[in-house]
């Protein structure tokens, strides 16, 4: 049965790529059938808590071809009750992506016996609406781990494996709790801001070191999330809370495992998704307006409408980004780079000044072309250009967020040399390649549709535990000055968690 769902939603991902299924004559202006419209997406599944679910609806005209353009932004029509509930604390918003097809998210403030989601065009179900999720369907806040590991990887959709992770702990043959309690903070604690993580019958403990340790609310909150959805296994690790991965020791010698938000091809750190893809996941619909879902609804005109500069606005982290607006300011018409604040190199304000307002980050899809360049480390921006709807020339660079692994030159992006020197040359073969630029556009769009979405995230971060936990060679230990996590508390939407235990899992 379970194969039979992975088949169903590998065949309609198929529906909506954009190369496979975008039918030549297809016209603009065609209407969507109610009953040939596609539906479908981890938000229609009653198992799959997300601090917003999500689902998809592709346009599907009579004849049954796709709409690749839209057919206006409040076509769909989306309710979600329970029927049970006179009132029903859902947010709901339906995104226009633009390309036929429709991103419909829903943020729940409390745990419902069931729920019926109603998509309608011109007041008709639409496919197999309503869909029906049986209860309890369990909102963000509601603790309730799934006791089986396994079960919840299935009901996620999680890959088999990660690259990345295959990639990091191949490292480590072994992992002692027992050692790396004593040898990493004297390593690092003294000029390093860390957490040291133990995770004990699904808690969160925690114990910090060094003085900026404000980062440590992006990992707390991610650790809080999972622990709320399924059972953690009992592990002990350290996270760096700085911008720069630390292990910096060859695999020949004595080697610490680092969890890290970024990697580099000097250092031996474990990557997890960075703080803001991680903060992006957990507060969408909340706190925070920039997250893979807001993108893709506002991914600027159409491709030909667009403007054929390439564009950067960001801070002086870096001197290549200085260099980039010095290029700028020589060639203004292929390039608009500036800088939106000082702190590296104020000295050089006059130089590469004045700075300019900060733009919207929805607006840089006006331009065809994304330039992604480095900070400190990697640039963090990368998911959301790639979620966007222009295409991204991206540096060469020795920095790797936990993605990048998979992503491919010429493919998903235009690469550039790390110190921009064919930076005019790649920009002009975009400007005299205009269908394959675009073409490598929609290839990182849907890349980052298929990868970077909360419930891949969720998924990342589980089987990376899951697979560092398996390396413990002694057990993992509340330590002297450890303090418990607390989950936040959630008066007014208390839940009854109705899981018991798997007993293969006792």
């Amino acid at each position: 049965m379970l194969l039979l769902r992975l088949s169903s939603w590998l065949l309609l991902l198929v529906c909506l790529d954009p190369f496979r299924h975008e039918v030549p004559g297809a016209l603009a202006s065609s209407v969507p059938s109610d009953a040939k419209t596609l539906v479908w997406g981890p938000g229609l599944e009653t198992d799959i808590v997300l601090p917003a679910r999500f689902f998809y609806i592709q346009a599907v005209d009579e004849s049954g071809r796709n709409l690749t353009s839209s057919p206006g932004e409040k076509t769909f029509e989306v309710k979600i009750v329970s029927p049970s509930e006179q009132f029903t604390r859902i947010w709901i918003q339906v995104l226009d992506r633009l390309d036929g097809s429709f991103l419909v998210r829903y943020r729940m403030y409390a745990t419902y016996t069931d729920l019926h989601i109603q998509i309608l065009l011109n007041n008709k179900h639409v496919a197999k609406s309503p869909y029906i999720l049986k209860g309890p369907v369990y909102h963000e806040g509601c603790d309730c781990p799934q006791h089986s590991s396994s079960l919840w990887e299935a009901h996620m959709h999680c890959p088999q494996s990660f690259p990345q992770i295959d990639r990091d702990l191949s490292f480590y043959t072994s992992v002692d709790p027992d050692r790396n309690a004593e040898e990493i903070p004297q390593r690092f604690g003294q000029r390093q801001s860390l957490c040291h993580y133990t995770i004990k019958d699904n808690k969160v403990y925690v114990k910090t070191f060094g003085e900026h340790v404000g980062f440590r609310i992006f990992m707390d909150a991610i650790l809080l999330s999972l622990s709320r959805k399924v059972q953690l296994p009992d592990m002990e690790f350290f996270v760096n809370l700085g911008d720069w991965p630390l292990e910096k020791r060859k695999p020949t010698q004595m080697i610490h495992p680092i969890f890290s938000w970024c990697g580099s091809n000097n250092t031996r750190d474990i990557v997890m998704p960075t703080y803001d893809l991680t903060e992006s996941v957990l507060e969408t619909m909340g706190r925070v307006s920039l997250d893979m879902m807001s993108v893709q609804a506002n991914s600027g005109p159409p491709w030909p409408e667009k403007n054929a500069t390439a564009f950067w606005r960001g801070r002086d982290s870096r001197q290549e980004r200085l260099e980039l607006v010095k290029l700028s300011r020589a060639h203004p018409n292929m390039i608009d780079a500036a800088f939106t604040n000082f702190f590296f190199f104020k000295h050089d304000e006059s130089l590469y000044g004045p700075l300019v307002k900060h733009v919207s980050f929805f607006d840089f899809f006006k331009y065809k072309y994304q330039i992604n360049i480095d900070g400190t480390v990697a640039a963090y921006r990368l998911p959301y250009l790639l979620a966007g709807d222009s295409v991204v020339l991206k540096q060469d660079s020795g920095y790797y967020e936990h993605f990048y692994n998979e992503l491919q030159p010429w493919e998903h992006y235009i690469p550039i040399k790390a110190d921009l020197g064919d930076l005019l040359e790649k920009i002009q073969w975009a400007r005299d390649h205009d269908e394959e630029a675009k073409k490598i556009a929609l290839a990182g769009q849907q890349f980052a549709r298929n990868h970077l979405m909360g419930d891949k995230i969720f998924c990342y971060y589980y089987k990376l535990f899951q697979e560092y936990a398996k390396l413990q060679v002694t057990e993992p230990k509340i330590r002297e000055g450890m303090e418990l996590v607390e989950q936040p508390a959630d008066d007014l939407f208390p839940c009854f968690c109705h899981r018991t235990q798997a007993k293969d899992e006792l």
